[in-house]
């Protein structure tokens, strides 16, 4: 259910947008009867926002002509920060819902000083990503908030799933974590229907409830890994252990968690667990790392790392 205060401050954006709505038409708009509209509208005379009622036939709801809400106290570097990271979640698919971005973008805006909402307005309209954008609708907010605060609460929810297929199933689900991995969201976790791991996409959940079951999840369950494994649609052929001579808010900085996970030895090493499909490429990621590395597992990629070393002395031996 939808908590009184966010309808509180919908009908505040009501009076903003729409003066002179009456009291069945905000009642209908948010989902109350008219009593409750007029008790909301005493809690905004309560915090000091003038709400005038023109009673008659046609009289409504408005703000007191000339009152303005205080504007958004924003510097120019939190404006821009606020901007940049809604149009980066548009492009690349982290923000939810179908026009979530356009409108808090356009609320933002509009409660910002005219010279700083010029500038924003430049930044908008000027800004070029490289990025794909995500294609498909987003998740829902509902069921994203649920599903986390689920998974941090560890409680079971009940969800209503629609596969590739579009055949729909609802099932009891141990919610481990979230995932955000190339444009979508996904959860991942215990699916008691079939009694193994399953990892689900957001955005084909139609429904999700929680419980009151808890649950505890294995302590070894790394969720960006379960998600990552999964889309792969193979298993994994090589696990790798590597000793990386470095920091591990270095190597946080450098390695994405979806390369492995890592674990820190000492204040200058990190302990690197991965797993790999080709041993090639985890040659040459070591090597374009720049750092010193010990390779713990398997003697296998000690020899692609040997091999990656004589072709990059041999192609980069002086011309005979």
């Amino acid at each position: 259910m939808e908590h009184p205060v966010s309808r509180v401050l919908a009908l505040l954006e009501l009076l903003q947008d729409r003066p002179g709505l009456t009291g069945a038409d905000l009642a209908a708009r948010l989902d109350v009867d008219e009593r409750t509209v007029r008790r909301y509208v005493a809690r905004l005379t309560e915090l000091g926002i003038p709400v005038e009622a023109d009673r008659g036939r046609y009289g409504g709801y408005r703000l007191r002509p000339g009152y303005r809400l205080p504007p958004l106290m924003l510097t120019p570097d939190e404006a821009a920060s606020v901007v940049l990271g809604l149009l980066a979640g548009r492009s690349s698919g982290l923000s939810v819902g179908e026009e979530a971005t356009g409108t808090a973008l356009a609320k933002i805006q509009r409660v910002l000083p005219q010279p700083l909402r010029e500038r924003v307005a430049a930044v908008e309209q000027t800004l070029g990503l490289t990025a794909t954008p995500a294609t498909g609708p987003g998740p829902a907010a509902a069921a994203l908030f649920t599903l986390a605060e689920a998974a941090r609460r560890r409680r079971r929810v009940r969800l209503a799933y629609r596969d590739r297929e579009d055949r729909p199933s609802e099932r009891d689900f141990d919610p481990y974590g979230l995932v955000f991995h190339s444009g979508r969201w996904y959860t991942t976790g215990l699916d008691h229907r079939s009694g193994e791991p399953r990892t689900f996409r957001l955005d084909r959940i139609t429904r999700v409830e929680q419980g009151e079951a808890g649950f505890e999840p294995p302590e070894d369950y790394d969720p960006v890994q379960r998600v990552v494994e999964s889309l792969a649609g193979a298993p994994w052929r090589h696990r790798v252990e590597v000793e990386l001579r470095t920091t591990l808010a270095e190597a946080r900085r450098r390695l994405p968690p979806a390369v492995g996970t890592l674990t820190e030895l000492a204040e200058d090493r990190v302990l690197l667990r991965a797993r790999a499909q080709n041993l090639d490429g985890v040659a040459v990621l070591l090597a374009g790392l720049g750092w010193p590395f010990t390779v713990r597992e398997p003697a296998a990629l000690r020899a692609e790392v040997r091999a990656l070393a004589d072709r990059l002395a041999a192609w980069g031996a002086e011309p005979s």
